[in-house]
């Protein structure tokens, strides 16, 4: 299994429809952050599928740390410089 790759050192501002189904990039090896395009086929990652509960600014997160996947909850701010 790889390990995830930084994707950004900031959250991804995004904003969301409820009802709509997302695809979050867990491997960050995506060209479309925050979202999945496949690149994680053959690390032994995968994505974190979520719908929506409503329309709304989110902050999802770049640094693929969080412990409350997808959405950001601070760890890119303890990451090593």
């Amino acid at each position: 299994m790889s390990e995830a790759l930084i994707a950004s050192r900031m959250p991804f501002v995004v904003e969301v429809e409820k009802g709509r189904v997302y695809r979050w990039c867990a491997c960050g090896r995506s060209q479309t952050q925050p979202y999945c395009d496949g690149s994680h086929q053959g690390t032994g990652l995968a994505p974190v599928e979520f719908t929506a509960r409503c329309s709304e600014r989110i902050w999802l997160c770049g640094c693929k740390h969080s412990r409350h996947a997808p959405l950001c909850d601070g760890a890119h701010n303890k990451l090593p410089k």
